[in-house]
């Protein structure tokens, strides 16, 4: 049994692979946020504060980040109406992590945006910079994305930022010209090293708290596995840190090893796995 269990995970990672690589340097949209979640995911109000940690334990898991992940994804291959793929995702996954005024929101009948300024709509939003092939059409589909639930100025911008750079950083863009970009563009502080921030740093799940720290650890990293490790020691909202910074930096570095796949995608239910491999089939990036 364990042999056939293993050769199913085989199997599922090499077919994801085959759906989106097509050549050895393809890049496999969502893994890297997803990934990001889950090795974040046991770390999340730990105040860890060091890059030094297992990557997977027991506890590792896949959290509201992946799942809204997925549902942005869903929605852009449908029909872009991100209120109702979000609400049908909070449905199938209803315990998941989600904070309390999204589950509110999600749970009722209104349309009605609530005014969120936090880090929810930039942990979501990657799928749309793998998915749209100009960067003003990034921007404008971040913001439809946001405004269904975070409205709020801050709430839309940490999704353009995000979405954006993903964008810049598939295109192959240098992180120098990514960094230049999100600071003229939205105003963030990108200069502070992460081993400063570090110090101070505690738990914030506002978007402008997590969105300009989640880049600055994908710029000073130096590989996928470093940015995720870079995002978490910072102590705080661990999971979306590093979604955030891991959909960049695969994005970059066009490279998540092996046994990091695997570990992630055999977490992952039927479902999200499915989507995965469509999203991927529909959009994958060769180089």
């Amino acid at each position: 049994m364990r042999q056939l269990y293993i050769l199913y995970h085989y199997l599922i990672v090499n077919i994801l692979y085959y759906f989106c690589s097509g050549i050895r340097e393809g890049v496999i949209p969502l893994l890297g946020a997803i990934i990001g979640d889950i090795i974040g995911s046991p770390y999340e109000h730990s105040f860890i504060k060091t890059e030094e940690f297992p990557l997977f334990i027991e506890k590792s898991t896949f959290t509201d980040d992946t799942v809204l992940t997925v549902a942005i994804a869903d929605g852009v291959m449908g029909d872009r109406d991100y209120s109702k793929s979000l609400r049908q995702y909070h449905r199938l996954y209803p315990d998941r992590g989600y904070g309390d005024s999204f589950s509110l929101w999600a749970s009722s009948e209104t349309s009605k945006p609530y005014g969120s300024f936090g880090n929810g709509s930039a942990m979501r939003v990657s799928p749309i910079g793998f998915a749209f092939n100009d960067l003003e059409s990034v921007v404008l589909e971040a913001t439809r994305s946001a405004e269904v639930t975070h409205n709020h100025t801050e709430g839309i911008k940490g999704a353009q930022a995000t979405a954006s750079a993903v964008f810049l950083a598939r295109i192959g863009k240098t992180k120098r010209e990514i960094a230049d970009y999100i600071e003229s563009s939205f105003d963030y502080d990108l200069t502070e090293p992460i081993a400063s921030v570090r110090k101070w740093y505690s738990f914030d799940p506002t978007s402008h708290g997590t969105v300009p720290h989640s880049i600055r650890a994908f710029l000073e990293s130096k590989d996928f596995v470093d940015a995720i490790r870079k995002a978490v020691s910072l102590g705080g909202d661990s999971d979306t840190l590093a979604c955030i910074a891991g959909s960049i930096a695969h994005a970059y570095y066009r490279h998540i090893p092996d046994r990091v796949v695997e570990e992630a995608v055999h977490l992952l239910d039927d479902r999200l796995r499915s989507v995965t491999q469509e999203f991927c089939s529909r959009f994958c990036v060769l180089l």
